[in-house]
């Protein structure tokens, strides 16, 4: 009887599916004299078993054939990973899981390495790119696992190399986009006036630090109170909170690594003063000498990040003010400076920026804004 060209495929069942599997022969051992085979799996059909089937039968033929450690993706993600998490802060690493989670694992996880080729990652961004503003972003990732394999000599090359982002589309308007993410100064002054009104008093504070210093939200909720001046009327930034594994919060470095001391206006310093006796009064013997938080929480602890966007929201949305987000103090503080007359190097140094580019950036934003807004005080004053 002639044997079969597909002896060596089995198929078995796997979450009520059907998959195969190959059991190629791979000569004899030198050491033991006995047939050697391996076992490899996962494969969805009986096509693409033939085929792999066939590519080590003429590896093995040729000498050329390397068992793998790792079969699929998704095995060789989780030896990349063990190695890239001891390179990265906590808060990268939550983010990078995430992203292998949500959008990489669940479309490619599955496929052998040696079967991802050019068309089906470009099929994978392309999917990406539907759904996501941070495509080529995960699209690097993803990329990232398949260097890894091509280093140990695993695949021959990485396919993620030939794919082709494509064009960004103009962003889709929603009612809920922020499309000028700053506030003017009456504005500004508007919004302090009506959280100082409110009964929210550590709102108040938090808001008007952001919007008089331009620090960033994690630098303001892992600032303490030995980081304040009062004398030199002087805050030192130094550290910052972010969120790592399991939604837990951690003190690190500031986002470029740099610390900064910035100067602080007198209504700021009156401020900061009032709300360190209010904050002991509350915290009592709670209050720590060294290392007390300026914003703690009520367990005199971390606050979660996502308070601050909470209490702008309620309040724009009770008094329908202009929408702005909490990182849109910030950008709210570049432009006061700017229109006041500071230099980019001086905003560039007040915002810890690692380049006066990024400064430039945001310059630049914001002119545009205010061009537009400008046309059309023209065009009303024509109108009326």
């Amino acid at each position: 009887m002639p044997r079969k060209s597909n002896a060596s495929i089995y198929p078995y069942k796997k979450n009520r599916k059907t998959y195969y599997y190959i059991k190629p022969y791979l000569g004899i051992d030198p050491l033991t004299g006995k047939k050697k085979t391996t076992t490899i799996r996962n494969f969805k059909t009986k096509k693409e078993a033939e085929i792999a089937l066939a590519r080590i039968k003429l590896e093995v033929s040729k000498g050329t054939y390397k068992k793998r450690s790792y079969e699929t993706y998704r095995e060789m993600y989780e030896a990349w990973v063990e190695t890239y998490k001891n390179n990265i802060e906590e808060n990268t690493l939550n983010k990078t899981l995430k992203y292998f989670e949500h959008h990489i694992l669940p479309e490619i996880g599955d496929y052998r390495i040696e079967q991802l080729n050019v068309d089906i990652c470009q099929k994978f961004v392309n999917k990406l790119h539907e759904k996501l503003v941070k495509a080529g972003a995960v699209k690097a990732y993803a990329s990232k696992v398949l260097d890894y394999a091509v280093k140990r000599d695993l695949i021959h090359s990485n396919p993620f190399k030939l794919v082709e982002m494509p064009k960004k589309r103009a962003p889709k308007k929603s009612v809920n986009r922020v499309e000028r993410n700053f506030y003017t100064k009456e504005e500004l002054n508007k919004l302090l006036s009506i959280m100082k009104e409110e009964t929210n008093r550590k709102a108040y504070v938090a808001i008007h630090i952001l919007a008089f210093t331009g620090m960033r939200k994690g630098e303001l909720l892992a600032l303490t109170w030995e980081d304040i001046d009062f004398e030199k009327k002087e805050m030192t930034i130094n550290k910052a909170i972010a969120r790592g594994l399991e939604n837990t919060m951690y003190e690190k470095s500031t986002k470029t690594g740099v610390s900064r001391t910035i100067s602080l206006d007198d209504e700021t310093i009156n401020l900061l003063q009032e709300w360190q006796i209010d904050l002991k009064k509350t915290l009592g013997r709670n209050f720590k000498k060294k290392k007390q938080l300026v914003m703690p929480n009520e367990e005199n602890n971390y606050l979660q990040p996502t308070k601050t966007r909470k209490w702008l929201n309620y309040v724009i949305d009770k008094y329908k003010l202009p929408p702005l987000t909490t990182h849109g103090l910030r950008h709210t503080h570049t432009s006061m400076l700017i229109e006041a007359g500071a230099n980019m190097k001086q905003v560039q140094q007040r915002l810890g920026h690692s380049d006066i580019k990024t400064t430039m950036d945001i310059y630049t934003h914001l002119s545009a804004h205010a061009e537009k807004e400008t046309v059309n005080l023209f065009t009303n004053f024509l109108k009326s």
